[in-house]
């Protein structure tokens, strides 16, 4: 029998999907809940919480009783490369196939335990819909996290209708290169302009059974089944293109940017419990400190993109003949099947002006007056992040939303320069130095500026007091 002043206290179970950049924003969301009174269970997959206990200290996550860490199998044998992300097709595929048991089997531990409440609630990302039939059979409310972009959502949401009209999959491979990418979309409301180029670049695929074109398809739809659908954005920035998607899914929540929320929602005593898999060096932030205001070029492609050799070279030079000072973040396993190794003249060249980091805080990086620029693969995280503080971008985008969150950066919102996939050093050293030093670099920070004043006064916060009091009352007004 649970003590009574534990059984009302409401329990949500938050499982991210198992990469670097779901998890952030849903590690954001459990603090906010957890201030909020409520009892938390973060369960990641028990590569990412051993991941997790080696970055951030088993002391920092286990600081307190009403936040949890528990975990799951992902389903996969152990990869080769302990520190690094997992393949993300296999990772779609099996964590769909195989994570509904297991995760049955945790909900009943923790209904059972007399030490914690029972579960009254699930925020699932929208990436693990297995969830929605574990809380359908326990009779809670499930709520999708979709952690990407309002327009990257939306944009998966119509990837069967693309397929219906026969615009993907692609006939022929040759369609990646003739021009066919070209061809602008006219099927989605509200994303008026995009081309196929322009969407998430899962459609770039000729084989009609290809595993993440059936996954996406698969959890877009399991999402409409929800009790309700959170977007780490903010009304302003994506008025249009949420409203469409309130007339697909129940009860779309726009709650972001989430980790400027949570910064002023959460109780200091959880500030410490972070998120990073790994280790974050903080150094950078010292080496900042001696930096003229808007001096510094900020670059981090993410926890997930992969370059060839020769496009680390070309980058390398690009910001040495730019005469730039900058910060870059160079992952172990940034470059395909090798370690990151650049060029000892490049090293010499920028020995006065360059600081090579293998992890950092980022949100304090781009919060410091020194940054004056980001050279980013339009991650959403990022992008945001970088909107929210006013700086801002080169966009380089690697793979998924990452391509439609560089457009709309570029041509919706003014902050951003998209630089060619078959990245060259003149154009990298052209972009960064117009970025710098020109009128239409002082131009996108003024917009930049523009759209961090209007994240803060976003309507987001009062979003979330509204989804915490359903959560806190599940009973009353929900569409399950």
């Amino acid at each position: 029998m649970k003590p009574k002043n534990m059984m009302q206290r409401p329990h949500a179970v938050c499982v991210p999907f198992p990469a670097q950049g779901h998890i952030n924003p849903m590690l954001k969301l459990a603090k906010i809940l957890h201030s909020k009174g409520f009892h938390i269970t973060f369960v990641n997959t028990e590569f990412n919480h051993q991941r997790l206990l080696k970055s951030q200290g088993s002391e920092n996550l286990n600081g307190d009783p009403c936040f949890q860490f528990d975990t799951i199998p992902d389903g996969l044998p152990p990869p080769e490369n302990l520190d690094a992300t997992q393949d993300i097709p296999s990772l779609c595929k099996s964590t769909s196939e195989t994570c509904l048991d297991p995760f049955r089997k945790l909900l009943l531990k923790l209904n059972v335990s007399t030490t914690i409440p029972s579960v009254s609630c699930i925020v699932s990302d929208g990436g693990m819909g297995f969830t929605l039939d574990a809380a359908n059979e326990l009779g809670v409310p499930q709520v999708m996290f979709w952690t990407s972009s309002a327009c990257g959502f939306l944009a998966y949401t119509y990837y069967e209708t693309l397929r219906e009209i026969g615009l993907i999959p692609l006939k022929d491979s040759s369609d990646l290169t003739n021009g066919y990418l070209d061809n602008i979309v006219e099927c989605i409301p509200s994303m008026e302009g995009l081309r196929l180029k322009d969407l998430p670049t899962f459609l770039r695929t000729t084989n009609p059974d290809d595993i993440i074109l059936n996954y996406i398809i698969q959890e877009t739809n399991r999402s409409k089944k929800a009790s309700a659908v959170l977007v780490n954005t903010f009304e302003d920035l994506e008025h249009d293109v949420l409203n469409q998607l309130s007339l697909v899914y129940p009860q779309v929540y726009s709650i972001g940017p989430l980790h400027t929320i949570a910064d002023t929602m959460v109780n200091k005593d959880m500030q410490f419990v972070g998120s990073s898999l790994w280790k974050e060096e903080t150094e950078c932030l010292e080496w900042l400190t001696s930096k003229e205001p808007n001096s510094v070029v900020y670059v981090n492609f993410g926890s997930i993109t992969v370059m060839t050799p020769q496009k680390l070279v070309e980058f390398s030079w690009g910001f040495a003949n730019s005469n730039q000072t900058f910060l870059w973040v160079i992952r172990p396993d940034l470059v395909s099947g090798d370690s990151p190794i650049l060029q000892p003249e490049f090293l010499e060249t920028t020995r006065e002006r360059g600081l090579l980091s293998s992890w950092c805080p980022q949100e304090k990086v781009l919060n410091h007056p020194a940054i004056g620029g980001f050279l980013t693969h339009s991650g959403w995280n990022s992008t945001l992040e970088s909107i929210s503080s006013g700086v801002p971008m080169i966009c380089w985008p690697f793979f998924a939303e990452q391509q439609t969150n560089c457009w709309y950066s570029c041509n919706k919102w003014g902050i951003g320069m998209e630089i060619d996939n078959n990245v060259d050093r003149k154009q990298v050293e052209k972009l960064v130095s117009m970025l710098m030093m020109e009128e239409k670099g002082e131009e996108m920070r003024r917009m930049a500026r523009i759209w961090k004043k209007r994240s803060e006064s976003s309507s987001s916060s009062l979003n979330i007091d509204n989804l915490i009091n359903q959560l806190s009352a599940p009973s009353v007004n929900w569409l399950v």
